[in-house]
């Protein structure tokens, strides 16, 4: 049989590929400074709660934890994910084991993961995307493990994955239902033909209640961060780019996914894993009508990355050493190209240089640093997206310590959007600085019922905002900006803004009620 295949020393051989992962994201993780959306979602960590607008309780809660052990330390909040991109390899190891692959499966599915462009990028982030993929990769290799052991704890370890991975994201429950789906249209659906299946679901769904139940208390303010998102991104989003981003997010690696997605529908040595095939197009299809953005998919890859390596081992049965040698290089040394514009294994200027050169040698991939505005720009959006937030925090609190003190009791910081709200509320600890006030984002959750202070620190993306508040307060005076020209809030500046009228709340109160609607 072939789940006799698995031995303990192919448990330990996956270790290997897990040690590279950790090594190389331990490189990279404090090169450069924190992305605008750590900073929110560490910000959360103030306000601890089971929902909030953008996101599940989760991942407030880690930040939580690194921020009240290790302060506002980049490394430290990293390492979460980190930990979770190591488990990932090694559940990938894992279920290629469970698909009966043996040392060179392993190998080739693992080392396509990790130098996979999609999981290099989206694994060092302190962000939900590493956890959603974390409990995607989980819950396939528990229903993997179901059907071979027909073990009912791993049924209920599928359910309560599910749970938990819907606290981490809402994506979860597409791809739970995506894999029932196909367990039910394949096969094997004879497995969930029981009672513990509905104990296993009602297992998932005790776990997810308390958001749902934060959901209605709050008028489920999710569906209208979903309506919003779509309205403003996901229109924007056409099928034919989806696909064509589906097949380049793993560069090279795309040949191992694309074998291992055929060997799970044709080969007879998979037939029994055939439902993983089947929920990869489910979701796959899913995603298209809801104009997904390409990373949703990204945790449904590991299954096909094994299956690949399992198909590889069935294309080089016979062959020597060096050959199957030769395929790993050939399936992995194209991504090491494209890792330093994903993975910040160097610092910033050595990371603009590689970028350049990268881009000189391979014709086509200026899409890498093509950022929303649809400019070509030095570095990518996500790298640009981690510069100045220091500096920002540092000229916020210039304008507040060079207030008196009876001043400082009469001044609020005002933020126009999350990335700088975030900064104030991560960095502002040390810094001495008051709570920060912004109506962006989860920000507006536990922004004040009104905003009447004698002094306004005012955090905008341009002058020109500041200049449409000018018939609502006395002055103002410019801090300073953040010039970092590689920064994507270059321009951004801190402005003191002096005796705010009434009319400024009356403005600020319209605003905030409307936010209270959705």
């Amino acid at each position: 049989m072939i789940y006799r295949n698995k031995r303990a020393e192919y448990h330990k051989f996956v270790l290997i590929f897990v040690l590279v992962k950790v090594v190389l994201n331990l490189i990279a993780i404090s090169n450069f400074g924190f992305h605008r959306d750590e900073l929110l979602h560490l910000a959360l960590a103030d306000h601890l709660d089971w929902g909030f607008k953008e996101v599940p309780p989760f991942i407030a809660l880690l930040a939580k934890i690194s921020l009240t052990v290790f302060g506002d330390s980049v490394f430290a909040s990293r390492l979460f994910t980190t930990v979770a991109s190591g488990i990932i390899i090694w559940l990938t190891g894992m279920i290629t084991i469970e698909l009966g692959g043996r040392k060179f499966a392993i190998a080739i599915a693992c080392l396509s993961m990790i130098f996979a462009p999609a999981f290099a990028a989206s694994g060092y982030l302190f962000q939900p995307v590493v956890f959603d993929q974390l409990w995607w990769v989980l819950a396939t290799w528990c229903i993997v493990r179901y059907v071979n052991t027909s073990s009912v704890v791993f049924l209920y370890g599928f359910g309560l994955t599910a749970g938990v991975g819907m606290l981490t994201k809402y994506t979860m429950a597409f791809y739970a239902v995506a894999l029932v789906l196909g367990v039910l249209i394949s096969k094997q659906r004879r497995v969930l033909f029981t009672k513990h299946t509905i104990g296993a679901a009602l297992a998932g769904f005790v776990v997810f209640l308390p958001n749902l139940i934060w959901q209605w208390q709050h008028n489920f303010p999710v569906l209208h961060h979903m309506a919003e998102l779509r309205a403003t991104q996901l229109e924007h989003i056409k099928a034919g780019d989806f696909i064509m981003q589906q097949l380049m997010v793993n560069g090279i690696a795309l040949f191992v996914w694309i074998i291992g997605f055929v060997f799970l529908l044709a080969s007879f040595r998979l037939r029994k894993y055939q439902f993983l095939a089947f929920a990869y197009v489910i979701i796959f299809i899913f995603l298209v009508q809801m104009n997904g953005k390409s990373y949703y998919l990204f945790g449904a890859y590991p299954m096909l990355f094994a299956a690949g390596g399992c198909g590889f081992d069935r294309l080089f049965k016979t062959a020597g050493n060096p050959l199957r040698a030769a395929a790993i290089v050939l399936v992995t040394a194209p991504n090491l190209l494209l890792l330093p514009m994903v993975l910040p294994l160097l610092p910033l200027p050595q990371t603009v240089t590689a970028i350049k050169y990268t881009q000189a040698m391979v014709p086509g991939l200026d899409f890498i640093t093509r950022w929303e505005d649809q400019r070509q720009h030095a570095t990518t959006q996500d790298y640009a997206d981690m510069l100045g937030w220091d500096e920002m925090a540092e000229l916020t609190a210039k304008a507040y310590h060079g207030l008196s003190e009876q001043a400082q009791t009469q001044t609020r910081i005002f933020a126009e959007n999350y990335g700088q709200a975030g900064a104030i509320s991560v960095f502002g600890k040390r810094l001495n600085l008051p709570p920060v006030v912004c109506l962006n984002s989860s920000f507006s959750l536990w922004a004040p019922d009104s905003l009447v202070p004698k002094y306004l620190i005012y955090i905008a993306e341009d002058e020109d905002g500041v200049k449409e508040l000018q018939p609502f307060i006395e002055r103002y005076v410019k801090i300073g900006t953040i010039n970092n020209p590689l920064a994507r809030e270059k321009g951004s500046g801190v402005y003191l803004l002096y005796n705010p009228l009434p009319s400024l709340n009356q403005r600020y109160q319209k605003e905030l009620a409307e936010l209270r609607k959705q």
